[in-house]
């Protein structure tokens, strides 16, 4: 009877010194996979795999980024806006639904929470976008969503916007969650929040040299969130004398989606990541201070606190504000509320060609008459907007808005 053929043979036969070239030359292309600073390649591929077990963090790549829904908050009467959202949504393979803006005429007294009888009502721009973001929160709580993404309608994103996230995840597993096999125990000494003898500060951690945490089991973005602050126009570090906020940062060098510092802005001075961090560092954390809501997300645990402390609460400011003051317990609102961001955000205004004073509904710009010749998105390198034409045309050649000199 004929012995079946052996079919280990052919590998016996690999010449010794073949075999050993071929070693070397997949480990040299593994050490160029990785990112240039990375000090530890073990350390960092070992940590993305014990992350991947969990699955969870894959769900990232799906259409809403890993949340259940992507909101946008917007006029209907914005007809240009909802045209760009829909496209730059589609061509990111990302599902998004419309929650109709409110213009603060017809919101009635009656319907503002005051804090004192002398309270005085804000002007409508503000109460239409505090309204209009709140009933965003309503629709997370009353579909007993598990989370829900908020955007702005003037909003962009870079192309490798799954990438960002999947990385913001990674720090926010560092931050927030327990290390692996060490129940209650945080890589942040003031987590989940300061106490009378924390330290005014948590030791900086390296991207590429992140714990091993437990493994979360609700979001890819960990088990104990309230807000992911994602999109603003400027955020500080936690603050050293804060009682109410963690004071933990993790610390990612050399990230080629990070612009350049002279492209780089905020309304919040200092700018602490541009003065004292080399060039195209991002930085992970805990919100402090925090302008402007161009995109965030809410758990659902988030979304009913926020219902509670800022919908039901006296509307003294604008809501980026109330959102702050939500974040850092401050103003009547209580603390302990989790709240992660990232510097330099992920979404961004994107500030279209044309008039200028069409650039926000809430307040004025360009009532001189001004013109923008060229269409513009603030720090995002490879504008979703701005590389439209290739994508359609399925493309590669992005333009990167701000290269290096």
């Amino acid at each position: 009877m004929k012995q079946p053929m052996d079919l280990r043979l052919p590998l016996r036969r690999i010449p010794y010194g073949v075999g050993l070239a071929f070693i070397v030359v997949t480990l040299i292309l593994w050490q160029f996979r990785l990112p240039r600073s990375n000090p530890a390649p073990g350390h960092i591929s070992k940590h993305q795999r014990w992350a991947e077990t969990s699955g969870l963090i894959r769900d990232i790549y799906n259409a809403t980024l890993g949340f259940e829904k992507i909101f946008v908050v917007g006029l209907p009467s914005r007809s240009d806006r909802r045209d760009g959202m829909v496209l730059q949504a589609a061509l990111s393979d990302m599902q998004i639904e419309f929650i109709d803006g409110i213009q603060g005429k017809d919101v009635p007294d009656k319907a503002i929470p005051i804090s004192s009888p002398d309270s005085k009502r804000l002007a409508d721009g503000s109460i239409g976008s505090w309204r209009a973001h709140l009933n965003a929160a309503r629709e997370i709580v009353q579909r007993n969503l598990s989370s829900g993404l908020i955007l702005e309608d003037d909003t962009d994103w870079d192309i490798r916007i799954r990438d960002q996230l999947h990385d913001f995840a990674l720090s926010a597993h560092a931050l927030t969650q327990p290390l692996r096999g060490r129940p209650g125990v945080y890589a942040d000494s003031t987590y989940p929040q300061p106490s009378e003898d924390s330290p005014e500060s948590a030791p900086e951690t390296d991207f590429y040299r992140l714990p091993a945490t437990t493994p979360p089991t609700t979001s890819p973005y960990g088990d104990n969130w309230d807000v992911l602050w994602i999109g603003h126009c400027g955020m500080h570090f936690p603050f050293h004398h804060s009682k109410t906020v963690p004071k933990g940062r993790v610390i990612r060098l050399d990230d080629e989606t990070v612009a350049p510092k002279k492209n780089l802005w905020t309304f919040n001075i200092p700018f602490t990541l541009k003065e004292s961090y080399p060039e195209h560092t991002r930085a992970y954390h805990h919100a402090q201070e925090g302008v402007c809501t161009l995109g965030y997300a809410l758990s659902q645990r988030g979304a009913r606190k926020l219902l509670h402390e800022v919908g039901l609460k006296g509307v003294t400011d604008a809501y980026d504000i109330l959102l702050r003051f939500f974040c850092e317990g401050e103003k009547g609102r209580a603390a302990g509320r989790q709240c992660l961001t990232t510097q330099p955000a992920l979404f961004h205004h994107h500030r279209t060609a044309g008039r200028v004073n069409g650039m926000s509904d809430i307040s004025n710009h360009g009532d001189n008459g001004e013109f923008r010749e060229k269409a513009i998105t603030d720090m995002v390198r490879w504008s979703v907007r701005l590389n439209v034409e290739a994508l359609l045309e399925g493309r590669t050649d992005f333009v990167d808005q701000f290269p290096d000199e």
